[in-house]
């Protein structure tokens, strides 16, 4: 289902309606959740724009490897954004250029607030463990980009990750984990806030002669364990050269599994009820 633009409705009318996820494309995500219009992860550049990502899997190819699915003025239509950290397939020069400048918009630490100052924007917070937006709650989470020696081997290139958790009287407890895989932070973060329904980063994105950097079929497997009961949705796939997980494969493998009652893997632009 193609993203619509939200009507000019309050939002205390709107908190009443069901929530909802746009998978838009790669890590970029538009969640209607307590009134509120959130943008995540904007990479908004048009298909091919940049090159591959250097010493990655299919490197040759060039990002984005698909166009956006809907109109750019949907996608930005929107009442804040976060940013979970500021790789270029997670926050791109035409998302710096087409966003409204004086949008709130979270950043997970004081590092990327600094840049998104210097980009512009006026209205620049920090996401902490206990962040207020228009009556939802947001608690930033920790994860980790790739294995320990993937990390060792590029700490300047991986750096901190981020996702979060949202919460409203009125909907589902959704967390977003982000760029990590499987690790002691996401199974700390299902733990303490027992979500109901479990965004993941599962396109086994991956560098050349290191382990994948975000998750693959055994993460995924692994957060489904920890949260038996809850919902689980695929993102981050199919958008940029160096994530080499299908969503093909990674519904096979939850069908050998025996989760894929569990899992929703959506195409871009697909609006899910949450």
């Amino acid at each position: 289902m193609a993203l619509l633009a939200a009507s000019g409705s309050a939002a205390a009318e709107r908190s009443t309606r069901s929530a909802s996820l746009t998978q838009v494309r790669n890590a970029t995500l538009r969640i209607d959740y307590g009134g509120v219009r959130f943008l995540v992860d904007p990479v908004l550049a048009d298909e091919d724009a940049y090159p591959g990502f250097e010493g990655t899997a299919n490197s040759q190819r060039r990002n984005p490897l698909v166009p956006l699915p809907v109109p750019l003025a949907s996608i930005i239509n929107v009442d804040a954004v976060i940013v979970t950290h500021l790789h270029p397939d997670h926050w791109d020069e035409v998302a710096k250029i087409k966003l409204n400048k004086a949008l709130p918009i979270f950043a997970q630490n004081a590092d990327d607030a600094g840049q998104l100052r210097s980009a512009g924007f006026s209205d620049v917070r920090l996401l902490t463990e206990n962040t207020e937006f228009n009556g939802v709650r947001l608690s930033r989470t920790d994860g980790r980009h790739g294995t320990d020696a993937t990390l060792k081997a590029l700490p300047q290139i991986l750096g901190p990750v981020s996702g979060f958790v949202m919460n409203h009287p009125t909907h589902k407890t959704l967390y977003v984990a982000g760029d990590t895989i499987w690790c002691v932070e996401v199974e700390r973060a299902i733990a303490r806030h027992s979500p109901d329904v479990i965004v993941l980063n599962a396109g086994m994105a991956t560098v050349i002669g290191l382990d994948p950097i975000i998750m693959g079929p055994s993460d995924v497997l692994a957060v489904h364990r920890a949260a038996p009961k809850a919902m689980l949705i695929a993102s981050h796939m199919e958008a940029f050269n160096h994530c080499i997980l299908s969503r093909a494969d990674l519904r096979t493998f939850s069908k050998r599994d025996g989760y894929e009652q569990r899992l929703l893997i959506p195409a871009d632009g697909e609006t899910l009820a949450i």
